[in-house]
């Protein structure tokens, strides 16, 4: 909403009143959560002031919808929760929005430090801090304008998670008069590079043979500056799996970096000789535990935090910039030297990339049965069957490859990746966040039949939402992870006891229709047609496909997730 647009705090309210008024007046976008006794005054008080308000069906989907929501809105996003268990139920999407660094805030009531003996008594603070999040706490009614404004401050501006703690004898107190002007937060300044950093990286890239520019989530605003860079200095360019889009449609995009790269992607980036990992921390995932980088390939990393410069490999130059100002600074450096080079970038690399880079054009074998279906053959089907501005959100487990590197985006807006904390069952609360964060987008959801029951109770708010979301369901009766890992290796089957991890046959899409959704079970391309069916259709419900997939033998990504686990 706009900042300004909240009317004056009237007299006679609370310090609830004032913190849901200040918000508003702060640019809050959006909240989520579910409403107790301790959060009743301060939810509606957002609602007053104009802060949307979505109920969840459980604190942790409200956590992963504001997580998703902030993610794709460059908003910063609400959770509210009642004192104590509301919170703990929220903590997985709470520690996954810390990971991720995602501006969130989470107004938690807290008991009143009288209240030693109350049912929901427990240390909030200490609970957030153990999950990466900033705690904080409204005081005073005194201070409560300056303590909201400051939680506001820390999740904007050095984008972090915040449980901000509403006690609840502070919430019920007057509101004293409050001063305006403390709410003119100053939005972040953007890092600029040093000119020593910026003649090193431009004299590495003026003598590279094939470099390599790999964005990651800092990276995501810098997409028009890093293709300039990358045009000049003749350097090929790829993402870590959060960005995907990021570079759509340039004939020299790699697509993503990782265990997800085809063997097109893979060779060109191990074949570099200078990797440039911009806003991208070069994680084990990014670079498939090291093996993405050859012997002898220099190696420079861009990033706004100088902890996390060389945090998870040595380098050879670290360089203290905003992504954006950087590949700016370095493209003006070359300009000024005269440099172009043609690098990387030769018409036999262009058309290696056209015909090799996505796996969709990678040929393969259909392990379609009959009673089961390749879900790679279903996750191609559907990039072609629904429409091409979508926004694709994944959870987590075995299926995550497919839906990541089938399913095509508009650009990095499009995909949204909450793998941070790798927990399961966070697909369907981040599908409905993404999708009300840009409602002119088709949203898809790819799950895992584990991931999606873990979290089903969240579907009844996207039909009560009437959200056109598109639920596509791996459903392998299983964790599949863990039955390929524990089930089978290099010698064949392991004789593992696989009854832990493997379930009876469920009718997923009857479940999705007791919700008032549309379900659909595929068990080959001719059921699809049921999807094409709801797309020319009004799209007035979620549609839940429930996919009976063939046996994988282990997605190809999985060696490289358990890989030193």
């Amino acid at each position: 909403m706009d900042p300004i647009s909240a009317p004056d705090l009237p007299a006679g309210s609370t310090v609830a009143d004032l913190v849901g008024w200040a918000l508003a007046r702060l640019g809050a976008g959006h909240c989520f959560g579910v409403v107790g006794s301790g959060n009743f005054h301060v939810t509606n008080a957002l609602r007053t002031y104009g802060v949307p308000f979505t109920a969840s069906r459980h604190e942790g989907g409200a956590a992963v919808m504001a997580d998703a929501y902030a993610r794709m809105s460059g908003q910063v996003a609400l959770v509210s929760v009642h004192q104590g268990c509301g919170l703990t139920n929220a903590v997985t999407g709470i520690v996954e929005a810390a990971k991720s660094r995602t501006p969130m805030i989470v107004l938690a009531a807290e008991t009143a430090p009288a209240a030693v003996r109350s049912n929901f008594a427990m240390d909030q603070p200490g609970l957030a801090r153990s999950g990466g999040a900033v705690p904080d706490r409204v005081h005073s009614a005194a201070s409560a304008l300056t303590d909201v404004v400051r939680a506001f401050r820390t999740a904007r501006n050095q984008r972090r998670t915040v449980v901000l703690n509403l006690p609840l004898d502070v919430q019920a107190q007057p509101a004293p008069p409050v001063d305006p002007t403390l709410l003119d937060v100053a939005p972040p300044q953007a890092v600029r590079p040093s000119g020593d950093a910026v003649v090193r990286l431009a004299d590495l890239l003026e003598r590279a043979e094939r470099p390599v520019l790999v964005a990651g989530r800092g990276a995501r605003g810098a997409g028009p500056e890093l293709r300039l860079l990358a045009a000049r200095a003749g350097a090929l360019l790829a993402t870590s799996a959060v960005a995907k889009g990021l570079f759509e449609g340039d004939p020299f995009d790699l697509g993503i970096s990782g265990g997800f790269s085809s063997p097109t992607t893979a060779d060109h980036i191990a074949g570099a000789d200078l990797v440039v990992g911009v806003g991208c921390t070069l994680n084990m995932w990014t670079m498939r535990h090291g093996r993405l980088i050859s012997r002898g390939t220099t190696v420079v990393q861009v990033d706004v935090e100088d902890e996390a410069l060389g945090a998870n490999r040595p380098i050879d130059l670290g360089v203290l910039g905003d992504a954006a100002e950087t590949a700016t600074a370095v493209t003006e450096e070359l300009e000024r030297r005269g440099t172009t080079r043609t690098g990387y970038r030769t018409d036999e690399v262009r058309a290696r990339i056209a015909f090799g880079s996505r796996w969709r054009d990678v040929p393969f074998e259909d392990a379609s049965t009959g009673e089961r279906i390749d879900a790679r053959t279903l996750t191609r089907t559907l990039d072609d069957l629904l429409p091409a501005e979508r926004i694709v959100s994944i959870d987590s487990g075995n299926f995550m490859g497919y839906p990541s590197q089938y399913l095509s985006v508009p650009d990095e807006n499009g995909f949204c990746f909450t793998q941070a904390f790798q927990s399961i069952g966070l697909g369907l609360g981040t599908a409905i966040g993404a999708a009300l964060a840009r409602p002119d987008r088709l949203p898809v959801l790819g799950t895992g039949d584990g991931g999606f029951l873990m979290a089903v109770a969240e579907l009844e708010t996207a039909v009560r939402l009437r959200l056109p979301l598109v639920v596509v369901v791996y459903d392998d009766a299983a964790y599949g992870a863990e039955v390929h890992h524990f089930g089978v290796d290099d010698d064949g089957p392991t004789g593992a006891d696989m009854s832990t991890v493997t379930f009876p046959d469920v009718d997923v899409a009857a479940i999705a229709r007791g919700f008032g959704a549309e379900g659909v079970v595929v068990r080959g391309v001719g059921d699809l047609e049921a999807v094409r069916e709801w797309v020319t259709g009004d799209r007035d419900r979620p549609l839940v496909v429930d996919a009976k997939i063939a046996n994988d033998g282990g997605a190809w990504w999985l060696q490289e997730a358990f890989r030193g686990h």
